[in-house]
């Protein structure tokens, strides 16, 4: 008996002080601090009246977050969701409209018209998503948004900047992140077709900074109800700046400027006659393309001038509905110390969820992270609270003064 004993103690030693045996273990366990570790609740910064409506109306906020074991760091988030996100089929009805100086805007619709929510095609809520700095209705967080939007109910409608819809460009001008007024355009053009339909604006990235801008200078007027941003770079100077050190240049910049340049290059015989293609081609960095190319087509004085004007951070007190903005404190695209905390804890409609991890456009969650992440589920409990209950978000960020006493502001 002692001896089978001995025996049964021998084999299993033997197989658990395998090398392969301990590099499993020890692999699992690395995994499990990481995961450990990094599992914690966003930060969420905002007046206490904001707070308790999105505690209420989106629980996610509360819960926490939990990325990827495996994915270390935000540079390998970003890279690694651009490679594996799924892409669900969506779709698309194009529409091209034109603007006042003869151009033309690519849209892409997806009606719903088999909405259970909203029969009425007038009174249909709709999201307008602008995709970020070379993005398009094809990218994978577009076709996530539209998918959870549209079990909702709601209709959907992706807004191209001028040459990267697929269509012609018919007048030498394309878009930065400080003009709005293309996407003034797009929404007068959304509002007149469906003029009792309430919209909301859903920006990424630079489609973030496009749409916060929009709403800092219409205020009032913007045709909107609500603003949901993800991985905004709050000021352009410092992106520029974290995005060309040397990691970051070889991993995102030089491929984001190659698609930049593409799109000139595609677009050469109508650029061509307000800019010296070549010279903006040779550029390297996005730093170097909005020096040759961006500021110059805008009138700026210098690329600074051009930065200073699209960074949205110091504008948000000009806006004037509610605003749900989510960024990575690890976001390669957006450092951290450029985040607006200060001007977001004095204002009652804006609210901003950090995260310690995440990445850029990633926030990815599981072992297997190809489906749905963090950021489309606060998109869509976001969405969904602010077209299921517009009287009490509008209550929680001090928008009708009149329904509320000064002390609940």
């Amino acid at each position: 008996m002692l001896l089978s004993h001995l025996e049964v103690w021998r084999t299993c030693w033997e197989c658990v002080s395998r090398p392969y045996t301990v590099l499993l273990c020890s692999l699992t366990a690395a995994l499990y601090y990481q995961w450990s570790r990094k599992s914690q609740t966003p930060a969420l910064v905002c007046s206490k009246a904001f707070s308790v409506f999105l505690h209420k109306h989106c629980p996610v906020v509360a819960e926490r977050f939990s990325p990827t074991p495996w994915c270390w760091g935000g540079r390998f988030q970003t890279l690694v969701c651009a490679l594996i996100k799924s892409k669900p089929a969506v779709a698309y009805r194009t529409e091209l409209i034109r603007t006042v100086d003869g151009g033309q805007i690519s849209l892409d619709w997806v009606d719903n018209q088999a909405s259970t929510g909203y029969p009425e095609s007038s009174t249909r809520p709709t999201v307008l998503i602008l995709p970020g700095l070379t993005g398009n209705s094809q990218q994978s967080y577009v076709l996530h948004a539209v998918c959870q939007a549209s079990r909702h109910g709601y209709r959907c409608v992706v807004f191209h900047n001028r040459g990267f819809g697929g269509e012609e460009l018919l007048t030498p001008v394309t878009y930065c992140a400080a003009n709005t007024s293309d996407l003034e355009r797009v929404v007068d053009h959304v509002k007149g077709l469906y003029p009792k339909a309430p919209v909301l604006g859903a920006g990424v990235s630079m489609g973030g900074m496009l749409l916060l801008n929009y709403l800092a200078r219409k205020r009032t007027e913007s045709g909107m109800v609500a603003g949901f941003t993800i991985s905004v770079p709050w000021d352009a100077q410092k992106s520029s700046v974290s995005m060309e050190e040397p990691l970051n240049w070889l991993l995102f910049n030089k491929y984001l400027t190659s698609g930049l340049c593409r799109a000139v290059n595609r677009h050469r015989k109508i650029l061509e006659k307000v800019v010296d293609v070549d010279y903006v081609l040779k550029a390297r960095t996005i730093r170097q393309f909005d020096e040759r190319f961006t500021s110059l087509l805008f009138g700026y004085k210098s690329c600074m001038d051009y930065y200073r004007d699209a960074s949205p951070g110091k504008k948000l007190p000009n806006t004037a509905i509610p605003i749900l903005c989510l960024n990575a404190a690890d976001d390669p695209f957006s450092p951290q110390h450029a985040f607006p905390l200060t001007t977001v804890q004095g204002l009652p409609n804006v609210a901003l969820v950090m995260t310690d991890h995440g990445g850029h456009i990633a926030f990815m969650q599981g072992l297997f992270p190809r489906g749905e992440s963090y950021m489309e589920r606060l998109f869509s409990q976001f969405v969904h609270a602010v077209f299921e209950h517009p009287t009490d978000i509008k209550k929680a960020c001090c928008i009708e003064e009149e329904e509320m006493s000064s002390s609940s502001c």
